[in-house]
Order: C-alpha cells, then sequence, then structure tokens
C-alpha cells in the first residue's frame, strides 16, 4: 500500500462522517466545520443550533455548522491531510499540538480562550454490567486471570490514551516505581480482546456485541448509554484514583483564513466558555468550567480524586516521547499481548 492512500484513509473516512451527519443550514451565508473526537458528538448537536440562534439575534449572517467525529487523533490527521476544520474541539492537547506543528493553529493556542482554552473536563470511570459480578472495584481488579476489559486503542483515541495513563498513574502511586507501572499496564492490556479505533467503537463493542466484562471510558459516555441503552444493563463504578481530562478548542488559523470565517469561528469557541455554553456542557455531563454551573449540578459529578498528566507524569511532551511515540512503551506493550 503505497503512503498516499495511507494518509488519505482518515481524510475520506472525515468526508463520510460528516456527509452522515448533513449540513445544518444548507441556505446559510457562512458554514462552519467542527472536526471533534468521537464521544462529543451529542454534545455538538445542543451547542451548535444554540450559538446559531445567539449569533443570528446579535446580527451575525445566517450560519450553519457542521460536525465531523472520530477517534481524536484520526481526527486531527484529516485535519493534516486537508479536512477543512474551522475550529477542532478535541479531547487531549498532544492533538491541537499536531496541528500547530503542521503550521494549522497557533502557538499559543492556549490564551486564545480561558482555562487553557479547555471548556471542560471530565474522568475515566469503569462501566460493568448490572450487579457488577465480576466484582470489579478498582484498577487492580483489572489485571485478574480471565478478566476481559474493553478500551478504544491509545494509538488513535484520546479516551484509550486517558485510559493508559490513569492506569499508569494509579499503578505509578501504588507501586512507587516505573517499573511497578509498566509491569501493571502490561497486565491490564492483556486482558483487552479488541481495541478499537475510538471510544464510540468501544462502546458498541461492550453494550451491544456483549464483549468484555468492564469498559473504561469517560464519565459522560457512560451516562449516555445508560440513557439509551437502559439503566438495568450497567452499572457505573468510581476507581479510587482517576485522571482528569480536560477537552481544548482551537481555531484553525489556515481554514478561517482561507474561508473569512475567523470571526464566526472564534466567537463558536467562546460561545463554550459562556454560561449559555456551560449549562449545555453540564446538561451532557461533562464537568463545566464555570463554578455557579458546576455547583447547580454536582449531583451528576461525584467526587473522584484525579490527577492531571502536568502534575503526575511529566506533561505531555514527555508522555508523548516515552509513551505513543513509534516503538514507544506503548508499543512494546502490545507487543507483548
Amino acid at each position: 500500500m503505497s503512503p498516499t492512500r495511507i494518509i488519505l484513509r482518515p481524510l475520506a473516512a472525515a468526508l463520510l462522517a460528516i456527509a452522515a451527519l448533513g449540513p445544518v443550514s444548507a441556505q446559510a451565508d457562512t458554514t462552519l466545520l467542527n472536526v471533534s473526537y468521537d464521544v462529543s458528538r451529542e454534545l455538538y448537536k445542543d451547542v451548535n443550533p444554540a450559538f446559531i440562534a445567539k449569533w443570528q439575534k446579535a446580527g451575525g449572517d445566517k450560519l450553519g455548522i457542521n460536525q465531523s467525529h472520530g477517534g481524536s487523533s484520526k481526527q486531527v490527521q484529516s485535519v493534516v491531510a486537508g479536512l477543512e476544520a474551522d475550529v477542532v474541539t478535541m479531547n487531549q492537547a498532544p492533538d491541537i499540538e499536531a496541528l500547530v506543528k503542521n503550521g494549522l493553529v497557533s502557538p499559543a493556542w492556549r490564551k486564545a480562550f480561558p482555562h487553557d482554552a479547555a471548556p471542560y473536563t471530565t474522568t475515566t470511570i469503569f462501566l460493568v454490567r448490572k450487579g457488577n459480578p465480576k466484582g470489579i472495584k478498582d484498577w487492580s481488579d483489572l489485571t485478574r486471570a480471565g478478566l476481559q476489559v474493553i478500551v478504544p486503542n491509545p494509538k488513535t483515541s484520546g479516551n484509550g490514551r486517558y485510559t493508559y495513563l490513569a492506569a499508569w498513574g494509579y499503578a505509578l502511586q501504588k507501586s512507587g516505581n516505573e517499573a511497578g507501572a509498566r509491569d501493571f499496564v502490561t497486565k491490564l492490556f492483556a486482558n483487552v480482546p479488541v481495541l478499537d479505533g475510538g471510544g464510540r467503537g468501544a462502546t458498541t463493542t461492550f453494550t451491544q456485541r456483549d464483549i468484555g466484562d468492564v469498559l473504561i471510558t469517560f464519565e459522560n459516555e457512560a451516562t449516555l448509554i445508560d440513557q439509551e441503552v437502559g439503566g438495568d444493563k450497567f452499572d457505573v463504578v468510581y476507581p479510587s484514583l482517576s485522571i482528569e481530562a480536560a477537552a481544548p478548542v482551537a481555531v484553525v488559523n489556515k481554514v478561517v483564513d482561507k474561508r473569512g470565517t475567523r470571526k464566526a469561528a472564534e466567537a463558536y469557541l467562546n460561545f463554550l466558555f459562556a454560561p449559555e455554553g456551560q449549562e449545555i456542557i453540564a446538561r451532557h455531563h461533562f464537568r463545566p468550567r464555570d463554578p455557579a454551573i458546576l455547583k447547580k449540578y454536582a449531583s451528576r459529578f461525584p467526587a473522584v480524586k484525579t490527577f492531571t498528566v502536568e502534575e503526575k507524569l511529566g506533561g505531555w511532551d514527555a508522555v508523548q516521547k516515552t509513551h505513543f511515540a513509534d516503538g514507544g512503551v506503548y508499543d512494546q506493550i502490545v507487543v507483548k499481548r
């Protein structure tokens, strides 16, 4: 297979995803494309019409917003390959940094919006079969012989990457050294029967194909599953330690300058930090940044001890180089599965 065909695959998949969602407004004067990660599609289905209404009420031109969703890293590959995203709304900073390296996003993207340009956070939890028949209570249970753990691929999915790092951080704290963390994560991934490309694919494997004893996913995805499939089939388990997953956003300079959409694109992302946007975010079970709105929806967000990549693992640059670069620790672990 030629290198060209490999590069075009994610772009073709993203274009098919946009076609499936369809344009919000076929007669729009301006159309934005939001390229996002797998499990945020329902969020933006609600954000988009709310923002459009506010934009047009303020005298803006007729606006349409299209969405594209998939594994976070795959989505970024599509943008690099030529998918003309006006904005990207991802679930991990390295995906934005990949666009910086390709000259598509400003190196100062974190300063363009509040909270390092991340309008919300979530955390990694366990979803188990109803009644928790395997008695899964914490990370240590996931390495037991015969247990099947469903996780999206950390090489293509931010969801999977956070899972890997949450497990590593837990084991690092418990063992006190990198060797202990590596041994633990190796055992955990030995229990993973299939690596789906994104969080939504892993959800389908667990809930519809009935594969696995536990799905490790984001908190908001577990709530969505409960709503769509029914709470009589699954239970949520919060581990003793998890990871804070901030969802960063950025304007794609090269695209908005070419298309003349910068004003609308920046307003769209600013809306996510405004009270109206934060309210929608909370309703979709993402943890909002606005303290008042977080307090209002406190019952949806149980207290959980978390750490960040910066606090415990040396930052994203170090993590990328050590764990997820080709031939890194993750690749070495998967080879031994």
